[in-house]
C-alpha cells in the first residue's frame, strides 16, 4: 500500500498517541494503517508498508485481534490471511473502553474490595487510611456502574449526551454536593 503524506502523518501520529496510551507504537501504527486501508491487507503488505519486521507485525496483529479491533478476512484466490480493522468510530471507542475496563478497572476493583474487607480486620490500619481506600473504591465502583449504564446506548444518543456536556455542567451547579456523591 502506498502511503500519501497525509496517511503517513496520520499513522505516525497514531503510533505516538498509542505510546502515550500505553500501547506499543507498532501496534498503534498497524491499527491506523488497517483503519485507513480501503482493502484487507496481508501481514506482508503491512510489514512492507510500515517497514517493520514481519515477526513484529504478527505479534501486533495478535494483540489487535485480542482487543477485538482487527479481524482476519479471506480473499478469493489467496490462501493468506488478510486483516481488516473495525471501521465504525463508535464501535472502536466502545471496544477499547470495554477492554480497558476488563483489563484495568475490573482487576483494580477486585483488589480494592479485598482491601476494604481486609482493612476492617487490620487493627494496625489507621481509620483515615481505611476511609481514603473506601473513597477510591466508591469512586471506581461509580465509574464502573456509569460505564455499564452507558455502554449499550446507540451512538446517536451518546453523541447527543456528549454534546450536552457543558449544558449539564451548568445545570448541575458546583454547589450541588449530591451531584458529587
Amino acid at each position: 500500500m502506498e502511503l500519501t503524506p497525509t496517511t503517513q502523518k496520520y499513522i505516525l501520529h497514531w503510533g505516538e498517541m498509542g505510546t502515550r496510551w500505553g500501547v506499543n507504537r507498532t501496534v498503534a501504527q498497524i491499527h491506523a494503517l488497517l483503519f485507513l486501508a480501503n482493502d484487507p491487507l496481508t501481514a506482508e503488505d503491512i510489514a512492507d508498508t510500515l517497514t517493520v519486521a514481519r515477526s513484529n507485525v504478527s505479534n501486533s496483529l495478535k494483540e489487535l485481534q485480542s482487543w477485538g479491533l482487527v479481524r482476519v478476512s479471506h480473499v478469493m484466490g489467496d490462501r493468506r490471511d488478510h486483516f481488516v480493522a473495525l471501521q465504525d468510530v463508535w464501535e472502536i471507542f466502545r471496544v477499547i473502553l470495554e477492554e480497558r475496563k476488563r483489563r484495568e478497572i475490573d482487576p483494580t476493583l477486585t483488589v480494592l474490595r479485598e482491601c476494604a474487607i481486609d482493612g476492617e480486620r487490620d487493627a494496625a490500619l489507621a481509620p483515615a487510611t481505611l476511609e481514603r481506600m473506601g473513597e477510591v473504591l466508591a469512586f471506581m465502583e461509580m465509574l464502573g456502574s456509569t460505564y455499564n449504564d452507558y455502554k449499550n446506548l446507540p451512538p446517536a444518543t451518546m453523541l447527543r449526551f456528549l454534546k450536552m456536556g457543558g449544558k449539564m455542567a451548568r445545570f448541575l451547579s458546583p454547589d450541588d454536593k449530591d451531584a458529587l456523591s
